[in-house]
């Protein structure tokens, strides 16, 4: 660790010049030999370089979230020349460069702070050997041996021996116990601000080799921060903590305010963004206008959520506008299937309520032909004779017969229909 911090030792003098210059703030607060004066300028120097470093912070969410869109490809590239390796990689980098994705992109953060880290480690331990460098002179490297954070020297480590301990006016005891504290909440935070990516922040419907990747890293990350915190000064520790604690909060900030396209986060955030929109009948911020503009450019290419917010304005008569702001919608409902078709519901016909029985047997129907009711009881007039009522027989046929001429059949026996061509 040694070796490594002094290859980055061209930048301790803006390190060291950085500590002093809050070290002198807080010390006419505190006292300039007291640990918060030095604790907290460690801590200010961590914000310092977090806030520099929040563009790099953008560049790394654009591109761990293209990398996400592209593992299907790259799926398929690996599948295709398994057997080619270097067909494999160019095919990936031809893929890189049309799509303009840099793996790098993601780590560029720890690798621009891994100087600062390396620089700050150099300068506790030469804090701790009773070293000047960079701008601590020997006023400020005994003010410097004399602090304590929870009674552990700022320049003390988990590994180091009793006698190195009490030359810097503390116990072993109290070293170990701070030290093993802090390197726990070292490790609980890192793991926590990776499991809060992977369970939230995480497309769900992608399933590919870079989320096992990103799962196996969850649980890597947290030991290998154990393994190396025995090793570090308390000062260090409490600029990696820091560090750690400010990734999860902007972590937190971004997952709950533009969440990957797909992952549990953007449900949560479009139901909250729905509950505001009917609720105002508007969109209020630009944040909010910018999303719901992506999601209506999107089009058949929507995912379950961003779809489900879609339908959910139109049946509120809302409508999502192109440049991202909500309007009344006067027409009818329009809402989209799974798999991007829009169809429109129509208002279901009000079917007649259906009367009781009593009242139907009451009032009973009226004839088609709107004439007297016709009865159907037995005449009392008296039968004729049999002539007569022969003759009336034969009217009755003849009549019959002409009744069936005049309404197109014919006489006589029918011939079946032939059926008919198609």
């Amino acid at each position: 660790m040694d070796t490594i911090a002094s290859l980055f030792s061209f930048i301790t003098t803006p390190v060291s010049w950085v500590i002093v210059q809050f070290h002198s703030l807080y010390g006419a607060i505190f006292g300039p030999d007291t640990g918060w004066a030095w604790g907290l300028s460690i801590v200010s120097l961590v914000i310092l370089i977090r806030i520099c470093l929040i563009p790099l912070f953008v560049k790394q969410i654009k591109a761990t979230r293209a990398m996400q869109t592209l593992q299907p490809e790259m799926k398929k590239i690996q599948e295709r020349y398994k057997n080619d390796r270097q067909r494999q990689s160019e095919e990936m980098m031809k893929l890189y460069k049309e799509t303009g994705t840099n793996p790098l992109s993601s780590c560029l953060p720890i690798l621009a702070q891994s100087p600062f880290f390396f620089a700050l480690y150099h300068v506790l331990n030469s804090i701790a050997s009773n070293d000047t460098i960079g701008v601590i002179n020997e006023r400020l490297l005994e003010s410097a041996q004399k602090a304590h954070i929870f009674g552990a020297p700022l320049a003390a480590k988990f590994t180091d021996s009793s006698d190195k301990v009490e030359a810097l006016g503390s116990s072993i005891t109290d070293v170990r116990v701070v030290t093993a504290i802090m390197i726990i909440l070292m490790s609980l935070s890192q793991f926590y601000t990776q499991r809060q990516l992977m369970t939230k922040n995480v497309d769900t419907t992608v399933k590919t080799p870079f989320m096992q990747q990103q799962k196996m890293l969850m649980y890597v990350f947290p030991v290998i921060f154990a393994v190396f915190g025995i090793n570090f000064p308390v000062g260090v520790l409490v600029y990696w903590l820091t560090t750690n604690v400010w990734t999860m909060g902007q972590q937190m900030y971004v997952i709950h305010n533009n969440p990957t396209p797909g992952s549990k986060a953007q449900s949560a955030y479009l139901e909250r963004l729905y509950k505001h929109v009917t609720h105002r009948g508007k969109v209020g911020r630009r944040r909010d206008r910018a999303i719901v503009k992506a999601i209506v450019a999107k089009g058949r290419d929507r995912n379950e959520y961003e779809r489900k917010f879609i339908n959910g304005l139109s049946k509120a008569g809302l409508a999502a506008q192109a440049d991202g702001t909500v309007v009344k919608s006067e027409g009818p409902v329009v809402a989209e299937s799974e798999d991007g078709t829009a169809s429109t519901t129509a208002a279901k016909r009000q079917q007649p309520k259906r009367q009781p029985k009593a009242k139907r047997q009451a009032t009973p129907p009226k004839p088609a032909g709107g004439g007297e009711k016709t009865s159907l009881t037995k005449s009392d007039e008296p039968e004729d004779n049999s002539s007569t009522g022969s003759a009336s027989k034969s009217a009755s046929k003849s009549g019959g017969a002409r009744s069936r001429a005049q309404s197109g059949q014919r006489k006589g026996p029918q011939r079946p229909k032939s059926p008919s061509k198609k």
